[in-house]
Protein backbone atom coordinates (compact mmCIF):
# COMPACT_ATOMS: atom_id res chain seq x y z
CA UNK A 1 0.00 0.00 0.00
CA UNK A 2 1.20 3.33 -1.23
CA UNK A 3 0.71 6.62 1.09
CA UNK A 4 -0.88 9.81 -1.45
CA UNK A 5 1.79 11.74 -2.74
CA UNK A 6 0.82 13.18 -5.71
CA UNK A 7 -1.09 16.97 -4.06
CA UNK A 8 -4.74 17.15 -3.75
CA UNK A 9 -6.91 19.96 -4.76
CA UNK A 10 -10.32 21.10 -4.11
CA UNK A 11 -12.41 22.05 -6.53
CA UNK A 12 -16.05 23.95 -6.19
CA UNK A 13 -18.41 24.20 -9.14
CA UNK A 14 -21.18 22.75 -11.07
CA UNK A 15 -21.64 19.09 -12.79
CA UNK A 16 -21.61 19.03 -16.68
CA UNK A 17 -22.88 16.59 -18.09
CA UNK A 18 -20.36 16.81 -21.12
CA UNK A 19 -17.42 17.50 -19.37
CA UNK A 20 -16.59 20.51 -20.76
CA UNK A 21 -16.35 22.97 -17.74
CA UNK A 22 -17.12 22.50 -14.52
CA UNK A 23 -15.55 19.90 -11.60
CA UNK A 24 -15.46 17.40 -14.35
CA UNK A 25 -13.24 19.62 -16.57
CA UNK A 26 -11.14 20.57 -13.32
CA UNK A 27 -10.47 17.05 -12.21
CA UNK A 28 -9.06 15.90 -15.79
CA UNK A 29 -6.72 19.04 -15.83
CA UNK A 30 -5.08 18.41 -12.52
CA UNK A 31 -4.81 14.96 -13.33
CA UNK A 32 -2.56 15.55 -16.73
CA UNK A 33 0.09 17.65 -14.09
CA UNK A 34 -0.16 14.92 -11.74
CA UNK A 35 -2.44 15.81 -9.14
CA UNK A 36 -5.47 14.50 -7.75
CA UNK A 37 -8.58 16.30 -7.63
CA UNK A 38 -11.30 16.72 -5.12
CA UNK A 39 -14.76 17.66 -5.62
CA UNK A 40 -17.90 19.87 -4.42
CA UNK A 41 -20.48 20.17 -6.52
CA UNK A 42 -22.70 23.47 -6.09
CA UNK A 43 -24.70 23.18 -9.06
CA UNK A 44 -26.42 20.41 -11.42
CA UNK A 45 -26.50 21.77 -15.39
CA UNK A 46 -28.82 20.02 -17.97
CA UNK A 47 -26.12 20.27 -21.04
CA UNK A 48 -24.66 19.57 -24.48
CA UNK A 49 -22.20 20.90 -26.16
CA UNK A 50 -23.92 23.73 -27.47
CA UNK A 51 -25.70 25.28 -25.16
CA UNK A 52 -26.50 24.94 -21.19
CA UNK A 53 -30.31 24.87 -20.99
CA UNK A 54 -30.52 24.96 -17.09
CA UNK A 55 -29.03 25.33 -13.67
CA UNK A 56 -30.29 23.75 -10.26
CA UNK A 57 -28.12 25.50 -7.41
CA UNK A 58 -27.14 22.76 -4.73
CA UNK A 59 -28.32 23.04 -0.84
CA UNK A 60 -25.67 24.97 1.02
CA UNK A 61 -25.43 22.59 3.79
CA UNK A 62 -25.10 19.93 1.40
CA UNK A 63 -21.99 22.28 -0.44
CA UNK A 64 -20.65 22.84 3.06
CA UNK A 65 -21.07 19.28 4.66
CA UNK A 66 -19.09 17.96 1.34
CA UNK A 67 -16.36 20.31 1.38
CA UNK A 68 -15.73 19.86 5.33
CA UNK A 69 -15.78 16.35 5.52
CA UNK A 70 -13.11 16.14 2.59
CA UNK A 71 -11.00 18.86 4.72
CA UNK A 72 -11.78 16.85 7.94
CA UNK A 73 -10.11 14.17 6.31
CA UNK A 74 -7.36 15.40 3.65
CA UNK A 75 -4.95 18.00 3.55
CA UNK A 76 -5.17 20.03 -0.06
CA UNK A 77 -2.14 22.04 -1.80
CA UNK A 78 -4.58 24.35 -3.05
CA UNK A 79 -8.72 25.34 -3.67
CA UNK A 80 -10.52 26.33 -6.55
CA UNK A 81 -13.65 28.29 -7.00
CA UNK A 82 -15.95 27.93 -10.12
CA UNK A 83 -19.20 28.39 -10.75
CA UNK A 84 -21.04 29.23 -7.49
CA UNK A 85 -25.07 28.72 -7.83
CA UNK A 86 -26.24 31.12 -5.19
CA UNK A 87 -25.42 33.71 -2.48
CA UNK A 88 -26.24 31.06 0.15
CA UNK A 89 -23.28 28.83 -1.52
CA UNK A 90 -21.02 31.72 -1.81
CA UNK A 91 -21.51 32.05 2.04
CA UNK A 92 -20.83 28.50 2.79
CA UNK A 93 -17.89 28.49 0.61
CA UNK A 94 -16.49 31.18 2.11
CA UNK A 95 -16.65 30.44 5.66
CA UNK A 96 -15.10 27.44 4.88
CA UNK A 97 -11.65 28.31 3.11
CA UNK A 98 -11.72 31.48 5.46
CA UNK A 99 -10.23 28.18 7.70
CA UNK A 100 -7.60 27.94 5.01
CA UNK A 101 -5.51 31.13 4.52
CA UNK A 102 -2.17 29.51 3.94
CA UNK A 103 -3.64 27.52 1.20
CA UNK A 104 -3.85 29.12 -2.57
CA UNK A 105 -7.43 30.24 -3.50
CA UNK A 106 -7.67 30.37 -7.72
CA UNK A 107 -11.19 32.02 -8.17
CA UNK A 108 -13.16 31.85 -11.67
CA UNK A 109 -16.71 31.91 -10.78
CA UNK A 110 -17.98 33.32 -14.74
CA UNK A 111 -19.09 30.80 -16.99
CA UNK A 112 -20.28 32.38 -20.38
CA UNK A 113 -22.13 29.11 -21.17
CA UNK A 114 -24.53 29.11 -17.99
CA UNK A 115 -28.07 30.56 -18.31
CA UNK A 116 -28.70 33.69 -16.61
CA UNK A 117 -29.56 33.33 -13.43
CA UNK A 118 -25.49 32.42 -12.72
CA UNK A 119 -23.41 35.05 -12.45
CA UNK A 120 -25.73 38.04 -13.96
CA UNK A 121 -27.75 37.68 -10.34
CA UNK A 122 -26.23 40.75 -8.47
CA UNK A 123 -26.30 39.65 -5.32
CA UNK A 124 -24.28 36.72 -6.20
CA UNK A 125 -21.68 39.46 -7.55
CA UNK A 126 -21.94 41.15 -4.49
CA UNK A 127 -21.73 38.61 -2.66
CA UNK A 128 -18.24 37.15 -4.31
CA UNK A 129 -16.86 40.69 -4.38
CA UNK A 130 -17.39 41.04 -0.41
CA UNK A 131 -16.93 37.40 1.04
CA UNK A 132 -14.39 35.88 -1.96
CA UNK A 133 -12.14 37.86 -3.48
CA UNK A 134 -10.63 39.60 -0.20
CA UNK A 135 -9.35 35.76 0.27
CA UNK A 136 -8.39 35.33 -3.14
CA UNK A 137 -4.68 34.21 -4.56
CA UNK A 138 -5.47 34.59 -8.19
CA UNK A 139 -8.95 35.89 -9.68
CA UNK A 140 -9.55 34.70 -13.59
CA UNK A 141 -11.74 37.17 -15.50
CA UNK A 142 -11.69 38.62 -19.02
CA UNK A 143 -12.17 42.49 -19.49
CA UNK A 144 -16.29 42.05 -19.54
CA UNK A 145 -16.56 39.60 -16.63
CA UNK A 146 -14.83 42.49 -14.76
CA UNK A 147 -16.68 45.04 -16.25
CA UNK A 148 -20.21 43.18 -14.95
CA UNK A 149 -17.99 42.86 -11.51
CA UNK A 150 -17.05 46.22 -11.61
CA UNK A 151 -21.36 47.66 -11.85
CA UNK A 152 -21.25 46.19 -7.87
CA UNK A 153 -19.07 48.93 -6.73
CA UNK A 154 -18.69 51.96 -9.32
CA UNK A 155 -20.82 54.45 -11.11
CA UNK A 156 -21.18 54.80 -14.61
CA UNK A 157 -17.80 57.24 -14.45
CA UNK A 158 -16.12 57.82 -17.89
CA UNK A 159 -12.26 58.00 -15.88
CA UNK A 160 -13.27 54.56 -14.04
CA UNK A 161 -10.54 52.28 -16.72
CA UNK A 162 -9.89 48.39 -16.26
CA UNK A 163 -6.45 49.66 -14.25
CA UNK A 164 -9.15 51.00 -12.18
CA UNK A 165 -11.14 48.07 -11.37
CA UNK A 166 -8.23 45.75 -10.93
CA UNK A 167 -6.83 48.30 -8.29
CA UNK A 168 -9.73 48.44 -6.32
CA UNK A 169 -10.10 44.17 -6.28
CA UNK A 170 -6.05 44.39 -5.26
CA UNK A 171 -7.25 46.72 -2.44
CA UNK A 172 -9.75 44.54 -1.35
CA UNK A 173 -7.16 41.74 -0.58
CA UNK A 174 -7.09 39.85 -4.12
CA UNK A 175 -3.64 39.47 -4.54
CA UNK A 176 -3.29 39.25 -7.94
CA UNK A 177 -6.04 39.67 -10.84
CA UNK A 178 -5.62 37.77 -14.32
CA UNK A 179 -7.61 39.36 -17.02
CA UNK A 180 -7.76 37.47 -19.92
CA UNK A 181 -8.75 37.83 -24.22
CA UNK A 182 -7.93 41.37 -24.34
CA UNK A 183 -7.38 42.69 -27.68
CA UNK A 184 -3.84 42.72 -28.51
CA UNK A 185 -2.24 46.12 -30.40
CA UNK A 186 -4.30 46.90 -33.25
CA UNK A 187 -1.53 47.68 -35.64
CA UNK A 188 -0.29 44.31 -34.66
CA UNK A 189 -3.16 42.47 -34.23
CA UNK A 190 -4.73 41.56 -38.12
CA UNK A 191 -7.61 40.42 -38.74
CA UNK A 192 -9.73 36.80 -38.70
CA UNK A 193 -8.30 34.16 -37.45
CA UNK A 194 -5.11 34.82 -37.25
CA UNK A 195 -5.30 37.87 -34.72
CA UNK A 196 -3.50 38.30 -31.44
CA UNK A 197 -5.25 38.13 -27.86
CA UNK A 198 -3.27 38.90 -24.75
CA UNK A 199 -3.41 37.74 -20.92
CA UNK A 200 -2.84 40.44 -18.62
CA UNK A 201 -1.50 39.54 -15.01
CA UNK A 202 -1.98 41.99 -12.28
CA UNK A 203 -0.54 42.89 -8.54
CA UNK A 204 -0.53 45.29 -6.04
CA UNK A 205 1.76 46.98 -8.16
CA UNK A 206 0.15 47.02 -11.31
CA UNK A 207 0.97 45.48 -14.95
CA UNK A 208 3.19 42.17 -13.84
CA UNK A 209 3.17 40.32 -17.10
CA UNK A 210 1.55 40.64 -20.71
CA UNK A 211 1.55 37.94 -22.69
CA UNK A 212 0.24 37.56 -26.86
CA UNK A 213 -1.27 34.48 -28.30
CA UNK A 214 -2.46 33.93 -31.14
CA UNK A 215 -6.41 33.81 -31.41
CA UNK A 216 -7.09 30.24 -32.43
CA UNK A 217 -9.90 29.58 -34.70
CA UNK A 218 -13.24 27.65 -33.46
CA UNK A 219 -15.52 28.02 -30.86
CA UNK A 220 -14.60 26.74 -27.43
CA UNK A 221 -16.60 25.50 -24.49
CA UNK A 222 -14.05 25.48 -21.24
CA UNK A 223 -11.46 27.35 -22.65
CA UNK A 224 -10.84 30.00 -19.57
CA UNK A 225 -12.13 27.00 -17.05
CA UNK A 226 -8.75 25.21 -18.52
CA UNK A 227 -6.36 28.13 -17.58
CA UNK A 228 -7.38 28.88 -13.91
CA UNK A 229 -7.44 24.87 -13.52
CA UNK A 230 -4.20 24.70 -14.99
CA UNK A 231 -2.79 27.36 -12.68
CA UNK A 232 -4.49 25.81 -9.87
CA UNK A 233 -2.44 22.61 -10.42
CA UNK A 234 0.59 24.38 -10.79
CA UNK A 235 0.31 26.42 -7.67
CA UNK A 236 -0.47 23.10 -5.40
CA UNK A 237 2.49 21.16 -7.37
CA UNK A 238 4.72 24.56 -6.04
CA UNK A 239 2.87 24.83 -2.96
CA UNK A 240 5.63 25.49 0.19
CA UNK A 241 8.49 25.59 -2.28
CA UNK A 242 9.41 29.00 -1.76
CA UNK A 243 8.80 32.82 -3.48
CA UNK A 244 4.48 32.93 -3.75
CA UNK A 245 4.94 36.10 -6.00
CA UNK A 246 7.49 33.75 -8.60
CA UNK A 247 5.31 30.50 -7.79
CA UNK A 248 2.02 32.62 -9.15
CA UNK A 249 4.02 34.46 -12.13
CA UNK A 250 5.49 30.86 -13.46
CA UNK A 251 1.99 29.61 -13.04
CA UNK A 252 0.42 31.70 -14.79
CA UNK A 253 2.87 31.08 -17.70
CA UNK A 254 2.57 27.31 -17.82
CA UNK A 255 -0.93 27.69 -17.73
CA UNK A 256 -1.44 29.71 -21.15
CA UNK A 257 0.82 27.10 -22.76
CA UNK A 258 -1.06 24.14 -21.15
CA UNK A 259 -4.24 26.08 -22.54
CA UNK A 260 -2.76 26.82 -26.04
CA UNK A 261 -1.59 23.33 -26.37
CA UNK A 262 -5.56 21.91 -24.66
CA UNK A 263 -6.56 24.10 -27.78
CA UNK A 264 -5.18 23.01 -30.49
CA UNK A 265 -5.96 19.75 -29.99
CA UNK A 266 -9.67 20.21 -28.98
CA UNK A 267 -12.10 18.04 -30.45
CA UNK A 268 -15.55 17.77 -31.35
CA UNK A 269 -17.83 15.35 -29.32
CA UNK A 270 -21.35 16.71 -31.00
CA UNK A 271 -22.77 19.32 -32.65
CA UNK A 272 -22.16 22.17 -30.53
CA UNK A 273 -18.69 23.79 -29.65
CA UNK A 274 -15.40 22.51 -29.36
CA UNK A 275 -14.25 21.08 -26.35
CA UNK A 276 -10.54 21.36 -25.04
CA UNK A 277 -8.14 18.69 -24.75
CA UNK A 278 -6.98 18.61 -21.58
CA UNK A 279 -5.35 15.10 -22.06
CA UNK A 280 -3.45 16.05 -25.00
CA UNK A 281 0.25 15.52 -23.16
CA UNK A 282 -0.63 11.93 -22.68
CA UNK A 283 -1.91 11.34 -26.37
CA UNK A 284 -5.47 10.99 -25.48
Amino acid sequence: MQNQTSPLILSFGVSDPVGAIGIQADLATFASFGCHGLSVTTGLLISDTARVEDMQAVDPDWVSDQARVLLEDMSVAAIKIGALGSVENVTAIAEIVSDYPNVPLILDPFISALPEQGMDDEDILTAVRQLLIPQTTLLVLSPVELERLAETWRDSDPSDTLQNDVDYLVALGCEYVLVTCMPADAGKSGTGEGKLRANTLFGEDGVVRHDVWRHLPGIFNGAGSTLSAAATALLALDQGGGDVDNDVQQAVVAAQEYTAGALTHARRFGMGKLVPNRLFKAGA
